[in-house]
């Protein structure tokens, strides 16, 4: 079926206002061209819209039938320009991230806190899944961007911005194993010791995984945690030394609850960036939060 959206679109406004004079001035078209295209429309359709009278024009039975679908069309087209407008004026909209909630609160809380004041009506969801998944998520459109570690190989498919890197360490409460304090001590050494790990399969836990089979090293964990917080918590009540993202811990290194072990060798930095789709669609908010993201990057290098 081959519709005419423009034929309708003169339809509805001579029969909303029930005169073509007027509506032709409407339209910003001549009179001559109104009358031709409802004729034609009339045409197209197999039978008379309009009974015209000397006041104007009023609808046939069939008329009627027909605009009370093409106005609920004509609604819906106005819906979806109001819609766009407020998308475009960052007034309605949903961004999708992957993330961490390491990275979450290291990196991206400083600008959802920023970006939110200015558009406080789009809404956010983040997604938490394994790195590898969330990249798939980011082909397939589930996500708008991902903040991840990098992974092994190129991806041609990818935009990708190196953002910083994570370091990894072990960490003890301030008030227990003080003899672990201002000391070097091997990997293989804090064997002796209860360890609290990152509960697979979190970043953390695989990079640090990976480093160990690289150097023959074998560490057993007393207790996996999933939440970095927690694992936090149970270090600064003395359950165990635990390895954490430094840059998470920060705050708590800072006010000496806890303390960094220093390490033989040394736990190597994970790298971390910022990917988008090469060649897709981005909604207006998605653009802006990326754009106020970029600027920072730059501004900081």
């Amino acid at each position: 079926m081959n519709v005419n959206f423009e034929l309708y679109k003169i339809f509805y406004e001579v029969a909303t206002l029930g005169n073509i004079t007027k509506a032709s001035k409407k339209l910003m078209i001549s009179q001559p061209a109104v009358t031709k295209q409802i004729k034609a429309l009339e045409e197209q359709l197999g039978g008379q819209l309009f009974i015209r009278t000397k006041r104007g024009v009023i609808l046939t039975d069939n008329g009627k039938e027909i605009y009370t679908y093409v106005k609920q069309g004509m609604h819906c087209f106005e819906a979806a320009e109001l819609q766009f407008s407020n998308l475009k004026k960052l007034e309605t909209g949903t961004i999708r991230i992957g993330i961490s909630t390491t990275l979450c609160r290291i990196f991206l809380l400083k600008y959802l806190e920023k970006f939110h004041k200015e558009y406080p009506n789009i809404a956010i969801q983040l997604f938490t899944d394994p790195s590898k998944k969330m990249r798939k998520m980011l082909k397939d459109g589930t996500i708008d961007l991902l903040i991840a570690k990098e992974l092994d190989g190129e991806d041609d498919d990818l935009n990708i911005v190196r953002l910083g890197k994570l370091h990894q360490c072990f960490i003890s409460s301030s008030v227990f194993y003080e003899e672990l304090k201002n000391k070097v001590i091997s990997l293989s050494e804090l064997d002796q010791y209860p360890l609290l790990f990152p509960k697979s399969p979190s970043t953390t836990r695989k990079s640090f995984n990976d480093f160990c089979n690289v150097h023959n090293i074998t560490l057993t964990s007393k207790i996996e945690i999933a939440s970095a917080s927690l694992l936090e918590d149970f270090v600064e009540i003395g359950l165990g030394i635990g390895l954490v993202t430094e840059e998470y811990s920060l705050n708590e290194i800072n006010d000496k609850k806890v303390f960094v072990i220093k390490t033989e060798p040394e736990i190597p930095s994970i790298p971390y960036s910022l990917m988008t789709l090469k060649d897709s669609y981005h909604s207006f908010g998605t653009n802006k939060l990326l754009e106020m993201i970029l600027k920072d990057i730059k501004r900081q290098d």
